[in-house]
C-alpha cells in the first residue's frame, strides 16, 4: 500500500466520527508495517481518546515490533495536555519510525508544534498526504478552532425558477426523499439548527435528525421579540433535545415559562431591529457550538448573508416549476443593487440526489458587514 491509500483509509476512519466529535476534529489513524495494516483507530466521542492513542494500544497488544512501523494520522497529533496526554508522546515512546500525517493543527498557536517534536526525536515526518480531502472533512472545526465562532451553512431547498414555496406558502414538499434524507444526515453532522420564529410560527419544525444512530443538534430560534409558542414542537420537547433561543427582550418574566419547559435563553442586542447575527455567533462559539445548519427563511437568510457569517450554501434544487410572482425565494430582503454587489460563491461540487440536485459552494469571505 502506498502513502495516498494508507491514508485513504485513515479518512475513512475519521468519517466514523461524524456528529460524535464536535468540538473536536474527526481523525483517524493506521498503523502499517511491511505493507500491511496493523492497528487503526479513530476519534470516537468529545473527549474521549485520540486517534493515535487509540491504534497505538491496538498495535501494543500484538506484541509487534515497532521498528519499520509508520502511523499515518489525518491530523497533526496533539502535543500539549488538554482533555487528554499527548499524542505526540505516546508515538515517539512506541518506537514507531515514520509519522505520515494529512494537516497540520490549524490552531495557530500549535500548528507545526508536534511535528517538530516528532523530529526532534529522530522520527522521520511526511505532510500534505490528501491534505485537501482531510481539510474538507475538518471544515467546521479549521474554522472553529480559528475563529472562535460557529462554521455556519446556510441550506435551502427551491424549484428550478428559485421558489422554496407556492404563493399560498405551501413548502411539502419541494424535494425528494433523497434529498430530505440528506438533511437529517447534515443535522446529525452538525453541532446546532437554526431558524427564525417565523419558521417556528408557520411550519411548526421538529428540527430534529431522523437517520438510525443520529445525533439530534441543538435547536436555535432567532426570536427578537420572543414569540415563539409555548405549544411549538420544539419548545414542548426541550427538555430531551436542547433549544436556544436568541432574543433581544429582556424581560425576565417573559423568559421563565421558556426557561421552565427547558429552554436556554441568550439575550442578543439588536441590529437594524433584528437580532445582531455576529454578536450571535460570538455567544454560540462561548457555548461550543462549532456548527450551525441555518435552515431559516428568506429574511434570516438575507441578514446571515449581509452579516458576513455564512461560510457555505447548499442548495438542493427540485426539477419543478412553482411560477407566481409572489412565490417566496431562498434569500429575500431588499438585495443587492447591481451584480457587481452580489455575494460570490467558489469550489462548487455537484451531488445528484434521486431526481434533484444539490449544489454546494463556499462564500468568498466579507470583510466588513454590508449596508444597503
Amino acid at each position: 500500500m502506498n502513502h495516498t491509500e494508507c491514508m485513504g483509509l485513515a479518512l475513512e476512519l475519521a468519517k466514523k466520527g461524524i456528529g460524535k466529535v464536535n468540538p473536536n476534529p474527526m481523525v483517524g489513524a493506521v498503523i502499517v508495517k511491511n505493507g500491511e495494516v496493523i492497528a487503526e483507530g479513530w476519534h470516537k466521542e468529545y473527549g474521549g481518546p485520540h486517534a493515535e492513542r487509540t491504534a497505538l494500544e491496538a498495535f501494543t497488544a500484538l506484541d509487534i515490533s515497532p521498528e519499520g512501523a509508520t502511523i499515518y494520522v489525518t491530523l497533526e497529533p496533539c502535543c500539549h495536555y488538554g482533555k487528554t496526554p499527548p499524542c505526540t508522546e505516546a508515538i515517539i515512546e512506541s518506537g514507531i519510525d515514520t509519522v505520515i500525517i494529512a494537516i497540520l493543527d490549524p490552531n495557530p498557536l500549535v500548528a507545526g508544534k508536534g511535528v517538530e517534536s516528532l523530529r526532534r526525536a529522530g522520527i522521520n515526518v511526511v505532510t500534505g498526504v490528501l491534505e485537501k480531502e482531510c481539510r474538507a472533512l475538518n471544515e467546521a472545526f479549521i474554522h472553529f478552532i480559528q475563529t472562535n465562532t460557529p462554521f455556519v451553512i446556510m441550506k435551502y431547498a427551491m424549484t428550478m425558477d428559485g421558489k422554496i414555496a407556492s404563493y399560498t406558502g405551501e413548502s411539502k414538499w419541494i424535494t425528494g426523499e433523497a434529498a430530505r434524507s440528506k438533511v437529517h444526515y447534515d443535522r446529525s453532522r452538525y453541532a446546532a439548527v437554526m431558524v427564525g420564529v417565523g419558521t417556528v410560527v408557520r411550519d411548526d419544525p421538529l428540527l430534529n435528525s431522523r437517520i438510525e444512530d443520529g445525533r439530534d443538534p441543538v435547536r436555535i430560534i432567532c426570536d427578537t421579540s420572543l414569540r415563539t409558542p409555548l405549544d411549538s414542537h420544539v419548545v414542548a420537547t426541550a427538555k430531551h433535545i436542547p433549544v436556544l433561543i436568541a432574543t433581544s427582550c429582556k424581560d425576565e418574566e417573559k423568559h421563565k415559562p421558556y426557561l421552565s419547559a427547558g429552554c436556554k435563553i441568550v439575550t442578543v442586542p439588536k441590529r437594524d431591529n433584528y437580532i445582531n447575527l455576529n454578536e450571535l455567533m460570538k455567544r454560540l462559539g462561548e457555548e461550543m457550538i462549532d456548527s450551525v445548519l441555518l435552515e431559516g427563511g428568506g429574511m434570516l437568510n438575507w441578514s446571515a448573508l449581509q452579516s458576513g457569517i455564512v461560510n457555505k450554501v447548499q442548495a438542493y434544487i427540485a426539477p419543478k416549476i412553482l411560477g407566481g410572482a409572489d412565490a417566496k425565494t431562498p434569500v429575500a430582503g431588499m438585495g443587492v443593487k447591481t451584480p457587481d454587489e452580489a455575494f460570490h460563491l467558489k469550489n462548487s461540487v455537484i451531488t445528484l440526489l434521486g431526481e434533484d440536485i444539490l449544489i454546494e459552494s463556499e462564500v468568498i469571505s466579507e470583510i466588513v458587514y454590508r449596508h444597503n
